[in-house]
């Protein structure tokens, strides 16, 4: 836990932060994850927050549901349900994956889908290096799993000597050259 907050609370902050900075008119933008546009993607952030936060309370699965506008909120509520040192106990009943495990995929979450806006969007973003190395550590392992889920699409090759984010995009699915 004393490794992971201090990542997720970043990578979420700076989540936020795009997430805050778009424009009504960037809402219908196209982004490097082809499912959503960037409404789409803010909802999906959306549901991410409010998921994890009650994995964290080791509460049940939850739906989707319609675009709120409010990932900011919803976030800083997931960082408090985390920020419970019992959150981080055993296992999670909904998922079947240790906590451990859900906290690295929420980081994951945070770290590609702040990339994916800031793509769509036109803005700045450079995630925390010690969180790429996490993510990209934890997806080497998942990987196969999250492709069996459709979470993760298929590989983008990405050179071998790449930047680590670079691999981590790649991995997962994503062309780190992807533009608009």
């Amino acid at each position: 836990m004393e490794d992971m907050m201090p990542l997720m609370t970043h990578a979420t902050e700076r989540t936020a932060g795009l997430v805050g900075a778009v424009r009504p008119e960037q809402l219908g933008f196209s982004t490097p994850c082809e499912k959503f546009d960037v409404k789409d993607l803010i909802n999906h952030l959306e549901w991410v927050a409010e998921m994890f936060e009650s994995l964290a309370h080791q509460g049940p699965s939850v739906e989707q549901g319609l675009y709120a506008g409010d990932f900011p909120a919803r976030a800083e509520r997931t960082l408090a349900a985390w920020s419970r040192p019992e959150a981080w106990e055993g296992a999670s009943p909904a998922m079947g994956l240790p906590m451990t495990a859900l906290a690295h995929m929420y980081l994951v979450d945070m770290v590609v889908h702040g990339w994916d806006l800031a793509r769509a969007t036109g803005q700045e973003y450079e995630p925390h290096p010690e969180a790429v190395s996490r993510a990209l550590y934890f997806t080497d392992q998942m990987v196969e799993m999250g492709r069996q889920r459709g979470v993760f699409g298929p590989p983008v090759a990405v050179p071998d000597d790449a930047p680590q984010f670079d691999r981590l995009l790649g991995i997962i699915g994503r062309d780190p050259a992807w533009t608009p």
